[in-house]
C-alpha cells in the first residue's frame, strides 16, 4: 500500500502464501503489491535487516531559507505553524514556495519540533482511591437548544462526580456560576450519595465574579460549607481543565447522552421547567446503574453526613417600589402590591427567591437569569392585574408590556389587537385576556385558543370566551320558609297518646 512501509511479518505471510499460490495472489493476501512482492523475492533479507536510508532522494526546496529566515523565526516563537511560516515564505519569495510545499515544510518543522525544540506539557494519570475525591464543575449547555415552551432555555448544569466511581448527580442551573448553585447542588449530590468523600475538588469558580469583594465572600461562604461536611478543598490551576479530568469528561459523555436521549425523544421542547428537570434526571439515572457496582465500593469509604444541611441561600435586603417591583442582583422581580413600600429580606436560593417581612414568608418566585446588557426582567402578570383592571390604556405604554405576557400567544394577540383596533379597545380586551387567564387557570388552554383564533386571521371575542373558559355559577333558587304560627301547636296537646 502506497506510503506504508512493509513489516517483517508481512514478508514472512507472502512466503507462506507463496507455496500454494502465484505471485499475485500471495502479495494480495500479505497487503502488498506485485511489484514490491517482485522485489522481495528479489532480495531475500526482511525490511529490517536492511539498512535504513538517511539520505535525501531529492532536493530539498527550503534549504536555503531553512537557515536563514526559518529557524530563527521558529526559536523566537516556537508556536508558530509550518502553514504561517509558509505565507512569510510566499510574501517575501513571490512565486517560489507554492501551496503544494506545505507538508514538505510541515514535516520539516515536526522534525525539528522533535530534536530541537521545546519540551511538552507532561500529563501524569492519577489512580483514584474509593471515598478520597469528588469534584464539582458547571458546564454550558446552550448547545443542545433546549426550549421551554418554544422559548430558548439558556442554562448550565451543575455536575458532581465521585472520581473511583464515576458516580454523578446533575441539576440543571438557570443563570451563572454562584454560591448558591454551588452549595445547593452539592449538597443534593452528597445527601442522595449517602456520604462525604475526602476531598472536594473545583476549578477556578471565584474567577467569574466581577470584584474582589464578591470574590472573598465566595471564598468564606465555601470554606464554611467545606468544613460543615468536612472536606478539604482543593482547585486545579488557573486554565488547565484537564486536571479535573474525571469531570470534564464526564461533562461530554453526559451531554452526549442528554443529546441522544433528545434524539430519541423527537424534539427539544418542554412544557415547563421541570418536565426538563425530570429529563435530566432520567438520563443521570441510567448512567448511574451502569456505574452501580463501583459506587456500592466506594459507598462503604465515605466519611457521614452531619445531622442537617447547611444554608444554602444568600440574603439581601429590597424595597419594593411603587411599581410593584423590586431589584435583587440587577434582575427586576414582581411583588404583590400590598408589599408596596415595604423593605423585605430576600433569601437568594439557586431556583427562587423567599421574601420576608418581619420574619414572616409573604412571596417567593422563580429566580430570574441575567441579560448580556440590561436588567433581567422576572415579572409575574398575575400582581400587575387588579391595577390594570382600573388603568387598563396603562397597559400600552408600559415599560415592562413585553415582559407581562406569559406566553407567545399573548405577545402574538396583542400585536393583531394594536394593529385593528383603537388603543382604548385594543387595551381593555389584552387585559381582560389576562385577567382570564389568571383568574381561572386557563392560561395554556387559553393561549392555545389564541392560537388558532390567530391562524384563523379572527379576533378575540372577550364575553365568548368568558362563557366558555369561565362560566357563571348558576344563582341558587330564592327560598321563603314560612313560620308556622305558635297557636297551632295546642292542638297537639289536645291529642291523646295510646300508651
Amino acid at each position: 500500500m502506497s506510503g506504508t512501509r512493509i513489516t517483517d511479518q508481512q514478508v514472512r505471510l507472502y512466503m507462506s502464501k507463496r507455496k500454494h499460490h502465484t505471485q499475485e495472489v500471495a502479495a494480495a493476501k500479505s497487503g502488498m503489491s506485485s511489484r514490491t512482492a517482485r522485489r522481495i523475492e528479489r532480495d531475500g533479507r526482511l525490511p529490517s535487516q536492511k539498512p535504513h536510508r538517511d539520505w535525501r532522494t531529492r532536493p530539498d526546496p527550503f534549504a536555503e531559507v531553512w537557515e536563514s529566515e526559518v529557524l530563527p523565526l521558529l526559536r523566537s516563537v516556537p508556536g508558530l505553524k509550518a502553514i504561517t511560516l509558509l505565507g512569510k515564505l510566499q510574501e517575501t519569495h513571490p512565486g517560489e514556495f507554492p501551496d503544494s510545499m506545505r507538508r514538505t515544510l510541515e514535516r520539516r518543522v515536526s522534525q525539528w519540533r522533535a530534536l530541537e525544540g521545546p519540551g511538552k506539557e507532561v500529563f501524569f494519570p492519577q489512580e483514584h482511591l474509593p471515598g478520597a475525591q469528588g469534584l464539582s464543575d458547571f458546564t454550558d449547555m446552550g448547545g443542545l437548544g433546549i426550549t421551554i415552551t418554544g422559548v430558548p432555555f439558556a442554562h448550565r448544569l451543575y455536575h458532581f462526580v465521585l472520581a473511583f466511581s464515576h458516580w454523578e448527580y446533575a441539576c440543571v442551573v438557570d443563570g451563572g456560576e454562584s454560591f448558591e448553585a454551588l452549595s445547593q447542588g452539592l449538597q443534593n449530590a452528597l445527601w442522595q450519595a449517602g456520604g462525604c468523600p475526602r476531598e472536594h475538588r473545583t476549578d477556578s469558580l471565584s474567577a467569574g465574579f466581577r470584584n474582589l469583594q464578591e470574590q472573598d465572600d465566595f471564598t468564606v461562604r465555601y470554606t464554611a460549607l467545606l468544613e460543615h461536611y468536612g472536606m478539604v478543598g482543593t482547585r486545579n490551576n488557573r486554565g488547565r481543565g484537564h486536571e479535573n479530568g474525571s469531570v470534564e469528561s464526564s461533562h461530554r459523555h453526559l451531554k452526549e447522552a442528554i443529546d441522544q436521549a433528545l434524539m430519541l425523544r423527537g424534539h427539544r421542547d418542554f412544557a415547563e421547567r421541570a418536565a426538563y428537570d425530570g429529563f435530566v434526571r432520567e438520563v443521570v439515572m441510567r448512567r448511574n446503574r451502569r456505574n452501580a457496582a463501583g459506587f456500592n465500593v466506594e459507598r462503604e469509604h465515605l466519611h457521614d453526613l452531619p445531622e442537617r444541611r447547611t444554608t444554602d441561600f444568600v440574603e439581601e435586603e429590597a424595597r419594593v417600589t411603587r411599581c410593584g417591583t423590586f431589584t435583587v442582583r440587577g434582575i427586576l422581580y414582581s411583588a404583590p402590591s400590598r408589599l408596596i413600600g415595604h423593605r423585605l429580606r430576600v433569601r437568594l436560593y439557586n431556583d427562587r427567591l423567599d421574601c420576608y417581612l418581619s420574619g414572616a414568608l409573604v412571596h417567593s418566585t422563580q429566580r430570574g437569569s441575567r441579560v448580556p446588557y440590561g436588567r433581567g426582567r422576572a415579572l409575574d402578570y398575575r400582581h400587575f392585574i387588579d391595577a390594570l383592571r382600573r388603568k387598563p390604556q396603562a397597559f400600552r405604554g408600559l415599560a415592562f408590556r413585553d415582559d407581562l405576557f406569559p406566553r407567545e400567544a399573548y405577545r402574538r394577540t396583542w400585536e393583531q389587537l394594536e394593529a385593528r383596533l383603537a388603543q382604548r379597545e385594543a387595551c381593555k380586551l389584552m387585559v381582560g385576556l389576562l385577567e382570564l387567564a389568571a383568574y381561572h387557570g386557563v392560561e395554556a388552554i387559553l393561549a392555545e385558543r389564541l392560537d388558532a383564533l390567530l391562524a384563523a386571521g379572527k379576533l378575540p371575542d372577550l364575553e365568548q370566551l368568558r362563557h366558555e373558559f369561565a362560566p357563571r355559577q348558576p344563582q341558587c333558587p330564592e327560598v321563603v320558609v314560612a313560620t308556622p304560627s305558635a297557636a297551632l301547636y295546642d292542638t297537639l296537646l289536645d291529642d291523646e297518646v295510646p300508651v
